[in-house]
């Protein structure tokens, strides 16, 4: 079995996601990292303070540890000011490392974990594995570009990446189509779902449970407030259907994420309240990860809006309550959701169009045939196959030579 040192540095796999920098991410660290303790492999992962209350080293559970960095302020930090204690960051890491037995592999999630890892990877010997969850190039297609620094930093990265993990195979032909990286050394890794937590169940109880009115639909809305995420076009979506059919409520779970997300959530109420549906939408405070699933349970229909998704986690677990989700058709979302099947994909962000995919859902016929095909996709993707795919990877890397830059 193989010891792993996990980067995890601008943000916790113990923080809660839905707000901050807290999101898919943070699941798939602790859930990948968990998984791979339960097939025997040693794992620890690294990840920066942001408060110093917090402990140097959290045991989650037997073979994974979390070990908290101290890098800069122990206080949230914009990213630009994570960029700049990377450094120290990394320089902490290597004086843990070099204590006791040298890891087998290094796993970086997200460009910062990646300049860390890089660095690391050269220092140590050890063979790197990246993730990078949203890439500068891909995500400046659709939406915003960050910085010129962060795609160059990637393509410094993915040059001397010894394996670099894919989602599914659209992001794995962005990877090469947009950093020409290597094909050979971009492995498709699906993520998982804990079944045991996201499955299907009552919804009427599931309301009950949440205090939500049984007696009309109920559309929700998962993630981060940020403009990436598309939460104004759930909401004008919303305001729709009210108009045309004259029911419905919309759930919006998660909190303000980056530099604009407090004056997006103040702009959602403001159109909230000149549309006339305060009683009709609700804010819901973050959740913890397994208690999401009642809200997907209660929920007839998931709305992920999002401008770009490498994978798109809050589709799976929804598909996994069987709750059928209306998406963007982006990035990861178009393997996970299929037309008509278990939800709809839009190439459309008209208000209108979204209004109209959701109202045809809500047929009684429709939506049974969606809910069950849902299950029955969700069903194929389990974190002990994600951690046995990359358990496999680690393997092969042992035995092989490093990569060297180009």
């Amino acid at each position: 079995m193989a010891r792993i040192a996990v980067l995890s540095y601008h943000t916790s796999p113990l923080a809660q996601p839905g707000t901050g920098d807290g999101g898919g991410m943070n699941v798939y660290v602790r859930e990948m990292g968990a998984a791979l303790a339960r097939h025997g492999h040693d794992v620890t992962i690294y990840t920066r303070r942001d408060n110093a209350a917090l402990r140097d080293d959290v045991r989650i559970e037997p073979g994974l540890h979390v070990r908290h960095i101290t890098a800069g302020p122990a206080t949230p930090l914009s990213m630009s000011e994570l960029r700049e204690n990377v450094d120290r960051f990394t320089d902490a890491v290597s004086i843990d490392l070099r204590r006791g037995p040298k890891p087998d592999v290094i796993h970086a999630n997200y460009w910062l974990s990646g300049i860390a890892g890089h660095r690391l990877k050269h220092e140590l010997d050890i063979p790197l594995v990246c993730t990078f969850h949203t890439l500068e190039r891909i995500k400046a297609a659709t939406f915003v570009a960050e910085s010129p620094e962060r795609a160059e930093e990637e393509q410094r990265i993915i040059g001397c990446t010894d394996a670099i993990l894919a989602s599914c195979d659209v992001e794995a032909h962005q990877i090469v189509e947009f950093y020409n990286a290597n094909p050979a050394r971009v492995h498709i890794v699906p993520l998982g779902v804990e079944h045991a937590f996201f499955s299907p169940g009552p919804g009427r109880e599931a309301r009950i449970a949440l205090n939500i009115p049984l007696d009309e639909p109920l559309l929700l809305f998962a993630g981060r407030i940020q403009a990436l995420k598309g939460v104004d076009v759930a909401l004008e979506a919303f305001i729709e259907v009210r108009r045309r059919i004259g029911v419905g409520h919309l759930a919006i779970v998660g909190g303000p994420s980056g530099p604009q997300g407090r004056v997006s959530v103040q702009e959602l109420r403001d159109r909230i309240a000149t549309a006339g549906v305060i009683e009709h939408v609700s804010f819901v405070a973050p959740q913890a990860h397994q208690l999401l699933s009642t809200w997907y349970r209660a929920a007839d229909l998931t709305l992920v809006p999002s401008l770009a998704e490498s994978f798109g986690l809050v589709a799976l677990e929804s598909t996994a309550c069987g709750t059928p989700v209306i998406a963007s058709a982006v990035g990861g979302l178009t393997t996970l959701v299929h037309d008509r099947i278990n939800g709809r994909l839009l190439e459309s962000r008209n208000p209108s169009d979204w209004a109209d995919a959701i109202i045809d859902s809500l047929d009684a016929r429709v939506i049974t045939g969606m809910r069950a095909a849902a299950r029955e996709n969700a069903a194929t993707y389990t974190w002990c196959r994600t951690a046995k795919a990359l358990g496999d990877l680690v393997e092969r890397l042992q035995s092989g030579a490093l990569l060297l830059c180009r």
